[in-house]
């Protein structure tokens, strides 16, 4: 996890909280919307990822508004502060750390896999 964080931090330039907070946010949203095998090989990759990972469970707000999946997830990243430029670097940097870690088509399976994430490739 520290790994992963370290990278957000340093090339995305998010804080350290906030930081942790998005790759639990968007585990979450991995694994209630996208391939479960795939994502879970994902998830088995990064240690302590599973102690950080919020579920997306019923949406509130905006979120409940737009229906679910990516704009909620959308909607969640924007309440930690992120704007739309730094959620795509950080969706970026998060399938190339994926790539790294669980190779390059078990990721690409997971973003096809998974509805309107294909947008943050």
């Amino acid at each position: 996890m520290d790994e992963l964080i370290d990278r957000l931090t340093s090339k995305v330039g998010l804080e350290r909280d906030v930081a942790g907070r998005t790759v639990g946010i968007i585990l979450g949203f991995l694994r209630s919307e996208g391939p479960p095998d795939k994502v879970q090989a994902l998830i088995d990759t990064i240690p302590g990822a599973e102690a950080v990972i919020e579920p997306m469970g019923s949406s509130k707000g905006f979120g409940k508004l737009l229906g679910g999946g990516v704009m909620a997830l959308g909607a969640k990243l924007m309440g930690l502060g992120l704007g739309v430029t730094e959620i795509q670097n950080v969706a970026r940097e998060l399938f190339r750390f994926g790539r790294d870690k669980i190779g390059a088509d078990q990721m690409g399976e997971i973003i096809a896999g998974t509805p309107g994430l294909n947008k943050f490739s």
